[in-house]
């Protein structure tokens, strides 16, 4: 038998599990401790067997912070998170977690532990508080941390999530830039004259991310009906490969409504790119990208970030970033008192809440607006009376 179970005492569990024989052809045992019933020292040693069968079994005790961080990212954080996303967790773990906090045995990790180096990594080592990381970034370290741990309590080998039990550094909030409509059609003549147009068309009339742009494929175009399909985007990694994603959340795989003038756009878009790609020999196929190379490679996203950047300058106008175009879009529909639950729908947000916390507060007037339509609807005599006093106002202005 692989593993057996024996009772310690009122409220406690003792699980040994084989682990094959040693040098001396003695068996080797695993013993863990469960606290609870029966029916969690059986689930924690199904567990435990399925983790040693796949390889992702962990001893507790001697294993530090810095052995389980490795093996947390090759088993969870790659074949699980978005590839950007655990491009930088690897970042924060082999730069910053490990050197600092990598020699703690994972089992005696401590809330204070954490607390001491997130004030460290603030300061930079220095009393007065200067020098150090930015509480955003910092935030960021805490997250993956917690993220970390979070599964190291689930695997079972620690008994509580010490991140739990610290005040993280609250990130700094940007302000947000969005574009009135002014400014985006100032954005628009300024790009017409460069080859990335079309891109920067799509990404204010759409608000697609720019890897979704990147990604977007003529298959997932359909100039008929007028839709765009997204289902999924482009990652640049710091080893210099290209890889392609499905989105994270069922939201973000959705479709979005194109208006006219973007679909008159494509068309024409499509058409050119027919035409420059037969010149080179190269036959345009459905599955190839919609923005890429002349060739049909892909285009690198810091290089679109750069492109935009430099029109935005050129059309003489404040700094914009290329994800404005998406807030802009966000904030423009808004304003035209399009529903919020169809701009979650386009930009593709896993819950209503986030678009309206991002964006209830770049839209003026909406609070009022509620006001006024909710007067009218339970307060008719009352608004009578409004519309009476404002009138006399008005002509004692005149009198005046």
């Amino acid at each position: 038998m692989r593993g057996h179970i024996e009772k310690r005492g009122k409220d406690s569990y003792s699980i040994a599990i084989s682990m094959g024989r040693d040098n001396t052809g003695k068996y080797k045992y695993q013993w863990v401790s469960v606290k609870g019933i029966k029916k969690d020292a059986e689930k924690r040693l199904a567990e435990m067997l399925h983790q040693i069968d796949n390889g992702t079994f962990v001893k507790p005790g001697k294993t530090t912070l810095a052995d389980y961080l490795e093996k947390w990212l090759k088993d969870y954080a790659w074949p699980n998170l978005a590839p950007r996303t655990a491009e930088g967790y690897e970042s924060i773990v082999r730069q910053h977690l490990i050197p600092s906090l990598g020699n703690i045995p994972l089992t005696q990790l401590k809330p204070e532990h954490l607390q001491q180096y997130y004030s460290e990594k603030l300061s930079g080592g220095r009393c007065d508080n200067k020098g150090g990381l930015s509480r955003t970034t910092v935030s960021h370290h805490h997250t993956c941390l917690h993220r970390a741990l979070k599964m190291a309590l689930k695997w079972g080998l620690v008994s509580r999530n010490p991140a739990e039990a610290v005040t993280a550094p609250r990130p700094q909030r940007s302000d947000m830039q969005t574009m009135n409509e002014e400014e985006a059609q100032t954005f628009l003549e300024a790009a017409k004259k460069t080859l990335h147009y079309p891109l920067f068309y799509m990404a204010l009339f759409t608000g697609m991310r720019r890897s979704e742009l990147l990604a977007l494929r003529w298959q997932d175009v359909d100039l008929i009906f007028y839709q765009v399909h997204i289902s999924r985007s482009l990652h640049h990694l710091r080893d210099g490969s290209i890889i392609f994603r499905a989105p994270k959340t069922a939201k973000g795989r959705r479709m979005i409504a194109l208006t006219p003038s973007t679909a008159l756009m494509l068309g024409k878009y499509r058409e050119n790119q027919e035409a420059t790609r037969a010149m080179l020999g190269i036959p345009l196929k459905d599955d190839d990208l919609v923005f890429s190379h002349f060739d049909g490679k892909p285009l690198l996203p810091d290089t679109i970030s750069h492109a935009w950047t430099k029109i935005v300058e050129h059309a003489g106008l404040k700094h914009f970033r290329l994800h404005d175009a998406r807030h802009t879009h966000a904030s423009l529909l808004l304003k035209q008192n399009v529903h919020p639950k169809i701009v979650q729908e386009r930009l593709g947000h896993a819950t209503i809440s986030t678009t309206l916390d991002l964006y209830s507060h770049v839209a003026p007037g909406l609070q009022e607006a509620a006001a006024r339509r909710f007067d009218e609807a339970l307060s008719p005599r009352y608004n009578e009376m409004a519309d009476r006093v404002r009138h006399e106002n008005e002509a004692n202005e005149k009198v005046y």
